[in-house]
């Protein structure tokens, strides 16, 4: 039993349980936003600093590897991209309060109610209205990455016609995939009682598997073409590579990333039978033979070494847990009236959940840093073992300087978001790991 009903409380001139627990929320989530964005304006800065403190010299370890004009070169495409992140952090928290404090959420509700019947209606068209206004929000910021440094830089490949076609195939595709699945989300929350949350992780565990299976060969191929691999002794040094770590897969495929970046990558899709390798054609082009099989081993090493399942199953808990906490906040007047919002309801606690939660879990962004980057000094050291560590060293050198990707990163900025180690260091790593 409440110490005071509102009726009491109000003449002792005692604010209600709820009306105190509702302040103390918007007190700590403007203290969470707050803190977020210092700290990632203050990393953004020492990041700059850093960066332009050593442009003038190529760092010891690479020089005669890397000249000074593409040592240059990286460094200023760090500093514009980083200037434009700086940019994107504080409209970003000025478009989540606006939409929570300052009444947008309820706003959007409001008006969803007034266009549809059904909570589960209303509750897409909240979700749908809030991925709107956030996608053109961000629109401004993508337009400058892609047509401005990313084509300043020599990167961008992609025209505006293919740009707004990628745009409307990614709006239709996330509501022939999403809007379902979020019905169904809704649908278990109003249905299975007080133990919705476990329904949901359920669902939403099984949908993001199955989606790892036909993300291969149905959605994929809706944005790329991917071509099997026809470059004879390529095929056949990597199927010997495969052979030897016993690594099985669908087939080994090029994809036309160049019709959209100059960027080179390599990666793994798919999940259990359905893996499949995945080079980018700019990679084939930048690489000789002996530096792809480097660079497909240490790939390789992520999924020989369960690195693949470790970050799976973590993503999973840590879903669930956040689904217990928002089980446990999703009947509670204050979680709604602290984050702005005077109407509750299932898509809204998703909505305010899920929009609130980055400002309180960004300061441990460092921990899944350190644990990505464990996991790639792991997988070169596989690569080194499977491979020769000085064909690895060279793809990734060139890799560095074919990407412009800065040498000489600023050590705590590098900490806290880095999922790969800087430069220096993993070079001297694998050398170390040289017969």
């Amino acid at each position: 039993m409440p110490l005071f009903s509102a009726n009491e409380a109000a003449a002792a001139n005692v604010p209600p349980i709820p009306s105190l627990m509702a302040t103390t929320l918007t007190l700590l989530f403007l203290f969470a936003l707050a803190v977020t964005l210092t700290l990632r304006l203050w990393l953004a800065t020492r990041q700059i600093r850093h960066v332009r403190a050593h442009r003038h010299a190529v760092p010891a370890e690479f020089v005669g590897e890397i000249a000074l004009s593409d040592h240059q070169k990286a460094a200023d495409y760090t500093i514009t991209k980083t200037r434009l992140g700086m940019i994107n952090a504080l409209v970003d928290t000025a478009l989540i309060v606006a939409l929570t404090l300052g009444g947008g959420l309820e706003w959007l509700w409001q008006l969803s109610a007034k266009l549809f019947d059904g909570d589960i209606s209303r509750g897409l068209a909240l979700v749908a209205g809030v991925t709107l206004v956030s996608g053109l929000v961000s629109l401004p910021f993508s337009i400058v990455s892609t047509f401005g440094i990313e084509a300043r830089y020599g990167f961008n490949k992609i025209t505006p016609r293919l740009f707004i076609t990628d745009l409307m195939r990614g709006l239709v595709l996330s509501a022939a995939l999403g809007l379902p699945i979020l019905a169904l989300v809704l649908w278990l929350m109003a249905k299975m009682g007080s133990a919705w949350w476990l329904w949901v992780w359920l669902a939403w565990t099984g949908i993001s598997l199955l989606m790892l299976v036909i993300y291969p060969t149905v959605i994929a191929p809706l944005f790329n073409k991917f071509s099997p691999l026809d470059d004879a002794s390529l095929k056949e040094r990597i199927e010997a590579l495969l052979s030897r770590t016993g690594f099985a897969s669908r087939g080994v495929f090029v994809m036309d990333g160049s019709k959209r970046s100059s960027h080179g990558n390599a990666y793994f899709t798919g999940f259990g039978a359905a893996k499949r390798i995945v080079f980018f054609d700019t990679l084939l082009k930048q690489l000789s033979p002996a530096e792809i099989e480097a660079v497909l081993a240490h790939e390789l090493g992520h999924f020989k070494l369960k690195h693949i399942t470790q970050r799976m199953v973590l993503t999973f808990a840590l879903s669930l847990g956040f689904l217990f906490v928002l089980g446990l906040l999703i009947d509670a007047q204050w979680f709604y009236l602290g984050l702005g919002v005077d109407t509750p309801s299932t898509a809204m606690a998703l909505v305010l959940f899920f929009m609130a939660m980055p400002a309180f879990t960004f300061p441990l962004t460092p921990l899944s840093s350190l644990m990505s980057r464990r996991h790639e000094y792991q997988a070169d050291a596989f690569a080194a073992q499977e491979t020769d560590a000085g064909e690895l060293i060279h793809a990734l050198t060139k890799l560095y300087r074919d990407n412009a990707s800065t040498l000489t990163p600023d050590p705590l900025h590098s900490a806290f978001y880095d999922s790969h180690p800087p430069a220096a260091l993993r070079i001297a790593q694998l050398k170390g790991a040289r017969p």
